[in-house]
């Protein structure tokens, strides 16, 4: 019989629902490829039983264990609640001293704000929601924050950003307890990547453009992403928006939050994305396809604005067929 490793999720009310189930399910799948893998209980405050979750849906959970009992993972949900729970002395003191017990502690999303007031992320880096980042590191200065990963491990205490950053976590978690081919396997079933490693970016990058106010500049932005293997120079922008360059130059960046090179060259790297999950063999394909110069100017621009190599991201990203 294998090793049984029991995991405790804390649930607090206002707590994100698949903050909580998202790992569960992970955790659930890895016992069915090895079967009494792991015992998953998930607690909370709460002397009703259940406790009401952002969404407004009401999970039964189990009492907070006292005193917290030995156990293999302690894993934290996010959301409001979880927040709001740093001011409940009770809750911070409880998973201080589950913490202790446990073989490792995970967060997800801002329960890193509960580890935090807890004091377990004290000179260790962490993440959270990359919407949280900047004020979870004005109130915890002694958190060494990184907003751009999805997952951060620092010793036996593992953070995730935000709501489906979880699934990537747990399935880290399931790894490094059971081996890369359960992990993957739950990630078939789970129909989910295997796997975003910890340094991938939080989201895709294209999510930080805005669209232009003036229709001119918005239609730009169209044509634009259907026409990135061709030449996309300042110059030749502002000739199709019918500006002169230093005025197409100085409005673009003003409505669209990004220089016209800075925007094409998001652009560019998505559709690599694209076309590396896809499994493109060519990374000179792909870099033709995408409008970069060579492959070398591919890698150079892939690893600053993505973290990981084109190879890499080929290799942990492809879609499963």
């Amino acid at each position: 019989m294998p090793r049984t490793r029991q995991i405790l999720v804390l649930a607090v009310d206002g707590c994100q629902s698949l903050d909580v189930l998202g790992p569960v399910e992970v955790f659930d799948h890895a016992s069915r490829e090895v079967p009494g893998a792991y015992r998953v209980e998930v607690v909370g405050p709460t002397e009703s039983g259940s406790v009401t979750m952002s969404s407004g849906v009401r999970l039964g959970v189990a009492p907070l264990p006292e005193p917290p009992q030995r156990h293999h993972t302690l894993v934290v949900a996010g959301g409001e609640g979880a927040r709001a729970a740093t001011g409940d002395p009770a809750v911070v003191d409880w998973v201080a001293r589950a913490s202790r017990r446990a073989h490792r502690t995970a967060s997800i999303c801002t329960g890193a704000y509960l580890l935090a007031a807890a004091g377990l992320l004290d000179d260790r880096r962490a993440t959270t929601h990359w919407e949280f980042c900047d004020a979870f590191a004005d109130a915890y200065a002694k958190v060494q924050v990184q907003a751009d990963p999805v997952f951060v491990r620092d010793g036996d205490v593992w953070t995730s950003a935000g709501v489906t950053a979880g699934v990537d976590m747990a399935l880290g978690l399931v790894e490094e307890d059971l081996g890369p081919d359960v992990a993957l396997a739950v990630a078939r079933q789970l129909v989910v990547f295997f796997k975003r490693p910890g340094g991938q970016s939080q989201f895709s990058s294209a999510l930080s453009a805005q669209q232009a106010a003036r229709p001119a500049l918005r239609e730009l932005q169209a044509w634009i992403a259907g026409h990135l293997d061709e030449d996309l120079s300042v110059a030749v922008l502002a000739r199709r928006a019918t500006m002169s360059e230093r005025s197409f130059a100085r409005a673009f960046r003003r409505e669209v939050g990004q220089t016209p090179a800075a925007y094409v060259e998001t652009l560019r790297i998505e559709h690599a994305r694209d076309l590396l999950e896809d499994g493109a063999p060519s990374l000179e394909g792909v870099a033709r396809s995408s409008g970069f110069a060579s492959a070398e100017v591919l890698r150079r621009a892939f690893h600053r604005r993505v973290g990981v190599s084109p190879a890499d991201y080929r290799a942990r990203f492809r879609l499963v067929t």
